[in-house]
């Protein structure tokens, strides 16, 4: 089946752009619904650290509407594999990982006025280069991936998985401090964690 996302060929307005994310969240909420809570829940972390971090109100806007579609790949993925009651082995891990690309593929062709397919296919990127798919380093990620990315391992942390109930936020938080300056960026890790720590932000 061919999940390309469709828009005419007259530039759409934020309008129709946002009525498109809908429908296309509320088609993630009916066949993942763990994905479509998580990418609301990243969204909702996301914008909280643009924010904070000063940035403008249009570079937040494209990072909420990247957020609330990142993982929207995942519709090509077995929803059997997504949510086996185990923690994935490395072969099954690796097919999980061409979600990233499919994401970018579904909405390359859309004409967003902020760089959405991009920051899709960036989120799973780490600094040093030792992320997927294209092995990015530092100087060529998108601060709007760069916040993806510390956002959806914070809230992919702390949440209930099929395999396991949802880890302290302590751990997350080391999780960070850990590949903070190798995988993740480090002011946007010190920003998520002040707005943890500091700001007593909640997904829910």
């Amino acid at each position: 089946m061919d999940h390309k996302i469709n828009i005419d060929k007259e530039p759409p307005t934020n309008n129709d752009l946002m009525n498109t994310i809908r429908a296309v969240t509320s088609t993630i909420d009916k066949c993942d619904p763990y994905t479509a809570k998580h990418q609301r829940r990243v969204a909702k972390l996301a914008v909280a650290i643009a924010k904070k971090m000063g940035l403008s109100s249009h570079q937040i806007e494209g990072i909420e509407l990247g957020a609330l579609i990142h993982d929207i790949g995942k519709i090509h993925i077995p929803i059997g594999l997504l949510n086996l009651p185990r923690k994935f082995t490395p072969s099954e891990y690796e097919q999980i990982k061409p979600h990233v690309q499919l994401s970018y593929e579904m909405i390359k062709d859309i004409q967003f006025p902020w760089p959405i397919a991009k920051m899709i296919h960036q989120h799973h990127e780490h600094l040093d280069g030792s992320g997927y798919p294209q092995k990015l380093t530092e100087k060529d990620i998108l601060l709007e991936s760069r916040i993806l990315a510390v956002a959806d391992v914070i809230e992919s942390m702390t949440a209930d998985r099929p395999y396991r109930h949802a880890l302290p936020l302590q751990e997350a938080f080391e999780e960070l401090l850990a590949h903070k300056g190798t995988y993740y960026d480090p002011t946007v890790v010190d920003t998520c964690l002040q707005l943890f720590k500091e700001e007593d932000f909640a997904f829910d």
